[in-house]
């Protein structure tokens, strides 16, 4: 099984960017966590400031026509960042994957600035994991899997 997760702009900052609000764990440990716990998963991890490079990963990955030999995936996790509340584009590109696609937010985007409130993904996505720190990214592995198992 091939999970995929990608994170969007400021992610590379996970641990250093704002500690307070994001935690001080950085996306490696996040990641060796995970595989710790799920040695059977293969997962892929990618990370971009720019919009198109995840709108080209999320059909890459979660389209079969778009696909190259050896890109299947069972489901990819996504934390978009500030694109969630702006992209329509994005949206669009989940909208169109085969694939489960899983929003994860660190923060409880809810509770914060009333324009990160809005998720432009959350209709689009097969689930949202909101609010749950870190522990969204093993939270949203482990929904996908439970989902394929059953």
């Amino acid at each position: 099984m091939k999970i995929v997760i990608i994170n969007g702009p400021n992610l590379n900052m996970l641990g250093k960017r704002e500690p307070s609000i994001y935690g001080t764990r950085s996306m490696e440990q996040v990641l060796v966590d995970i595989q710790r716990a799920h040695m059977d998963i293969h997962l892929h991890y990618l990370q971009s400031n720019h919009e198109g490079d995840l709108i080209d990963w999320i059909q890459n990955y979660g389209i079969e026509a778009m696909r190259q030999e050896g890109d299947e995936a069972t489901g990819i996790v996504l934390n978009a960042g500030g694109y969630t509340h702006t992209s329509v584009a994005l949206r669009d590109a989940v909208a169109c994957a085969e694939i489960p696609v899983v929003e994860v937010h660190i923060s409880d985007i809810t509770q914060r600035e009333d324009f990160r409130r809005i998720s432009l993904l959350k209709e689009v996505c097969a689930h949202s994991i909101i609010g749950h720190g870190t522990n969204g990214y093993l939270e949203a592995v482990e929904w996908i899997m439970e989902r394929v198992e059953s």
